[in-house]
C-alpha cells in the first residue's frame, strides 16, 4: 500500500505547505513584536550588567574599608541576578513572560 495515496489517513506535507508556513511566519506580527521586545530586553540587560559591575566594585571597597557587607548592595545584587535570570529565560524562548518593565515587576530580595 502506498502511504502517500489520497486514500491514506495520513496527511502529506508538500513543499508548498512549507513555503506557505514560512510566509505566514514571516508575515506574523507577533513574531516581529517578539523581536522588538527581545531587543529592548537585551539592551536593558546590558545596562543591568554595567550596574552589576558597579555593585561588585563598590561592595568590594565597602568590605575593604569597613570590614562589613553593605546590606542594600547585597539586596540590589540579588535583584540584578534574578533579573538576569528572567531575561535569559525570555531571550531563549523558555518563557513568554517578559521581564521588567513589561510583564513582571522588578525582582524582590527573597
Amino acid at each position: 500500500m502506498n502511504i502517500n495515496s489520497p486514500s491514506s489517513n495520513k496527511e502529506t506535507f508538500t513543499p508548498q505547505d512549507s513555503a506557505s508556513t514560512l510566509k505566514d511566519n514571516i508575515m506574523s506580527k507577533s513574531i516581529w513584536m517578539r523581536l522588538f521586545f527581545m531587543l529592548v530586553v537585551a539592551f536593558l540587560y546590558s545596562v543591568s550588567r554595567v550596574v552589576m559591575g558597579a555593585v561588585v566594585v563598590v561592595q568590594f571597597f565597602w568590605v575593604l574599608f569597613t570590614q562589613d557587607k553593605n546590606i542594600r548592595l547585597m539586596s540590589l545584587g540579588e535583584s540584578l541576578s534574578t533579573y538576569a535570570y528572567q531575561v535569559t529565560l525570555y531571550l531563549t524562548f523558555n518563557t513568554e513572560e517578559r521581564p521588567f518593565p513589561f510583564d513582571v515587576d522588578w525582582p524582590k530580595q527573597s
